[in-house]
């Protein structure tokens, strides 16, 4: 039978008798926008991530963009990422005024090359946006410390890394801890998703949670009050009564993961290249991504079977036409771009069953073989 690469009606038949009756609950009260639903999931996401201040928005990319709207950046300012991530990274630092400052990854983690960063530092340089890519945080302390030495924001691109956590000088930091913010998404497809575009931001600096606040709503504390020039983006109350049904399962939703990732990893060994986790991390598989010889054509393969499967991401951003003016060329990122060319994601969703995943399985042995 198809086996999809994620199956979202499956996580709802598992939370139909907790979700419905929240959803109605707004729907009876009909406070759809900033209801109590909005601050509680502030708090709770805040709590997962060890901080005191969580500001929802309306997506992941302004989580972002907010974040680094609050560094007041000006023309010329860099902001150094990696080329190999979802458009909305480096979307969000030209939208918020910064100049993208590529640098490649490292082969194993997919995550930024530390070494490259720190050549990539120059005196106009205002942050580093390091991604937690695939659910795998990036090596924080030594970023941090790096960032410390040069004066620098970090925005953790924290998108595909909810309740992702990493051993730092021997205590536990959760993804979106130790940056100058952490920046979430919750869409859909997300390991915490909503039934529609959903952010959030979380920040120990009580400062800048205040100025998030007022930027979300049209840069004003106060209706009809503005200090400054916000935006809208308010994550809505029926998403937020989703989200806060979800999050008591998220933890277990990411052992289901490191679960199937495990069995992935067994049936795999020696024939393609598993994902590498870093000894200090504890991944949260939000893809399971390998790296395989003949990629386009055991893509094929897989679809023929009906067997879902995707590339992220079949281009990096250094060589996509809107980055053209920045000046970069093929063949400056070889890390990023042999990435590009050889990863697949197979389903790895805590609902996906050992006769569902044993089909995955025999499908890419079978195209080895």
């Amino acid at each position: 039978m198809p086996v999809p690469l994620l199956d979202l009606r499956a996580q709802f038949d598992t939370i139909r008798d907790e979700v419905l009756p929240s959803l109605l609950a707004v729907v009876e009260r009909q406070q759809f926008i900033m209801g109590d639903e909005v601050g509680k999931l502030e708090q709770a996401v805040a709590g997962l991530c060890g901080v005191p201040h969580g500001i929802a928005c309306a997506s992941g990319t302004d989580a972002l963009l907010l974040s680094l709207k609050v560094l007041n950046l000006q023309p010329g300012d860099e902001v150094v990422t990696s080329p190999f991530t979802f458009f909305a990274t480096a979307g969000a630092i030209a939208n918020a005024g910064g100049k993208p400052v590529f640098v490649d990854i490292d082969s194993r983690t997919f995550n930024l090359d530390l070494d490259q960063v720190e050549a990539a530092i120059t005196p106009r340089t205002r942050a580093v946006v390091p991604v937690h890519l695939f659910g795998q945080m990036a090596p924080m302390a030594c970023l941090l410390e790096m960032s410390r030495r040069h004066g620098l924001a970090v925005i953790e691109d924290a998108a595909q890394a909810i309740g992702a956590r990493q051993r730092v000088d021997g205590t536990w930091k959760m993804a979106g801890q130790t940056g100058t913010t952490g920046a979430f998404s919750f869409f859909p497809s997300k390991n915490l998703g909503a039934w529609g575009d959903g952010g959030m931001i979380v920040t120990g600096d009580a400062a800048l949670a205040e100025r998030l606040r007022r930027l979300r709503l049209h840069g004003g504390a106060k209706q009809y009050h503005h200090d400054e020039i916000g935006t809208n983006s308010r994550l809505d109350t029926l998403q937020a009564a989703v989200l806060l049904t979800k999050l008591p399962h998220l933890a277990g939703w990411s052992a289901a993961r490191r679960q199937r990732a495990a069995r992935y990893d067994q049936a795999f060994a020696g024939l393609v290249q598993t994902p590498f986790v870093a000894p200090e991390n504890e991944h949260i598989y939000h893809q399971y991504t390998v790296r395989v010889a003949r990629r386009d054509a055991l893509k094929a393969h897989l679809a023929k079977l009906g067997i879902g499967c995707a590339v992220y991401y079949p281009t990096p951003l250094h060589v996509q036409p809107c980055f053209a003016p920045l000046g970069y060329r093929q063949g400056q990122f070889p890390e990023a771009e042999r990435a590009a060319r050889e990863v697949l994601s197979l389903p790895v969703y805590p609902e996906l069953t050992d006769p569902l995943q044993d089909q995955v399985i025999e499908a890419v042995r079978g195209f080895y073989r």
